[in-house]
């Protein structure tokens, strides 16, 4: 579903990403794990056609990257650090707009199931500016799966959000994992991912450092298994 192959980022004279090799199969679910600065977000940016590649090969579903971007974006579901939403929208207006985009033939009535979903359905009125930024999330985490897409990309989604709406996003994950959907995680919460993932990957100086399925590294390990990948690298 996800291939990408020797990829190059660079910001000036910076490189971030460096001859990346990246594959994830359909119904996958990935760890993306490393420390701060390691490429994560900027790996997600160029998956979600946000940012282009200085050089290397990226695909989804079949497109190429960015000469096919209309046709990946279709597919994919996007909760990033920025909520993407619209202030001056209530909530089920902001679900009905994208859904517009992407041309649900029911919007409304699958907009209504979202916000149940989210915990939001008794705000469903009320501007988004009006929103904490935990409940920005919750609503951004809605307009992510509204259309249901084959790809779910998520930068540390639990950032902002309190413990109720942390384990309502787990059920999200959870439910969007057993559909067979395949999702690419980010996060620092190694507790929280462990009980998501099928598959670790630990990103490290633009490069992949270490990789392991959850049966290979065994189910009280990845804290071990990150840290020996990235004190390899001399990272902290």
């Amino acid at each position: 579903m996800i291939v990408v192959r020797n990829l190059l980022k660079r910001f000036g004279p910076k490189i971030v990403l460096q001859g990346l090799d990246f594959a994830v199969e359909k119904g996958e679910f990935v760890g993306l794990l490393g420390p701060n600065g390691a490429g994560k977000t900027t790996l997600l940016r160029i998956l979600a056609s946000l940012s282009r590649p200085s050089q290397g090969q990226v695909q989804i579903a079949g497109y190429r990257l960015p000469a096919q971007a209309a046709q990946v974006r279709r597919r994919l579901g996007i909760v990033s650090h920025q909520p993407l939403l619209y202030g001056d929208l209530t909530a089920e207006e902001n679900l009905w707009f994208y859904g517009r985009m992407y041309a649900l033939p029911d919007v409304k009535p699958r907009a209504e199931e979202v916000l149940r979903l989210v915990g939001l359905h008794p705000r469903r009125g009320d501007l988004v500016r009006t929103f904490s930024r935990g409940m920005k999330q919750r609503l951004a985490i809605g307009r992510a799966v509204l259309h249901d897409p084959d790809v779910m990309l998520f930068d540390e989604p639990h950032t902002g959000l309190d413990q109720d709406a942390c384990a309502m996003l787990d059920t999200v994950l959870s439910e969007i994992a057993a559909r067979g959907r395949t999702v690419v995680m980010t996060s620092h919460d190694l507790t929280r991912v462990a009980d998501l993932a099928s598959r670790f990957d630990v990103l490290s100086r633009g490069v992949i450092v270490a990789s392991g399925t959850r049966e290979e590294i065994g189910p009280d390990n990845l804290l071990r298994f990150y840290r020996q990948a990235v004190q390899s690298e001399g990272d902290v």
